[in-house]
């Protein structure tokens, strides 16, 4: 078993959490998780690759064990949570890692990669969009609020934060339900249910346009810098289609993308597969 460690550093202020494994002078790969989870869903993934990598994997401001400022005290954008993430790569002393980015991880992690091409040595998007045609019906109700970011609109979608939409989000599409563990889930609804936790994630949602306006320039700089891609993706995740994989290779020709019989949490049930394809990506 690897040796996990369970840290905090302070980033101008603001605590953020971290798990960190392996070897400090070996390759470091870089964790983003996504929404509403944590650190906490790379607990079996860590221990699968620790034996050949640095790994970090931090908590973004608002989720899991890092602050969650008020909103009056903290902008709540992707481009705030991504100075932060950007900033405590650098207390770290990270200047040169592989991404692993999955769904909110994504538009923190693509920021950080146009923004400083020569600390990335490749990327690995498990279900992390940066295409619209990887955009499913799902979004609509969210694409109106971005639309019409009336009251009525943000109460439209508060339905997406409770507790069953959660739990609907780990086992859709996933064929044998019995694998996935209810502590993932559980965790992120105890999260969720913190007191103001509610409106820092609808403005996040309303914020996610910002994201997909700059699915441009990040496809400008898949182009220009060709960073090594893994697309692993879970065939059935209800929000991000298969298409928004296979969109990498447009940009990074050499881009290799996998499919597995799995939902949007693959690593809730394909942890193995995936630990797998890493391994082979990063080393081979």
């Amino acid at each position: 078993m690897a040796d996990i460690a369970y840290r905090t550093a302070d980033v101008d202020g603001l605590t953020v959490f971290y798990r960190e494994a392996g070897a400090a002078d070996a390759p470091t790969l870089l964790l983003l998780h996504g929404y509403p989870s944590a650190s906490h869903q790379f607990r079996d993934l860590i221990p699968l690759l620790a034996d050949r990598f640095h790994i970090v994997a931090p908590d973004l401001p608002g989720f899991g064990k890092t602050d969650m400022p008020a909103r009056s005290d903290f902008r709540y954008t992707f481009e705030h949570l991504t100075d932060v993430i950007d900033r405590w790569t650098e207390v770290l002393g990270l200047d040169r890692f592989a991404l692993y980015v999955f769904d909110y991880g994504a538009p923190v992690g693509f920021r950080i990669a146009a923004r400083h091409p020569g600390r990335i040595t490749a990327i690995i998007s498990q279900n992390g969009n940066a295409y619209e045609e990887g955009l499913s019906d799902a979004w609509n109700p969210v694409q109106a609020y971005w639309k019409d970011p009336s009251e009525a609109n943000r109460e439209a979608i508060r339905m997406l934060l409770e507790p069953q939409t959660t739990i609907w989000q780990y086992t859709h599409g996933v064929p044998d339900t019995t694998r996935v563990s209810p502590d993932g889930y559980g965790l992120d609804n105890y999260y969720l249910a913190r007191a103001g936790n509610d409106e820092i994630q609808l403005d996040l949602f309303l914020d996610y346009a910002s994201n997909v306006e700059l699915y441009p320039a990040w496809q400008q700089y898949f182009r220009t810098s060709r960073p090594p891609l893994l697309a692993i993706w879970g065939r059935n995740d209800p929000f991000f289609l298969p298409a928004g994989a296979e969109a990498f290779k447009r940009d990074i020709p050499g881009a290799d993308v996998r499919f597995l019989p799995a939902g949007h949490f693959a690593l809730e049930t394909h942890v193995e597969e995936v630990a797998a394809a890493i391994g082979e990506f990063l080393t081979g």
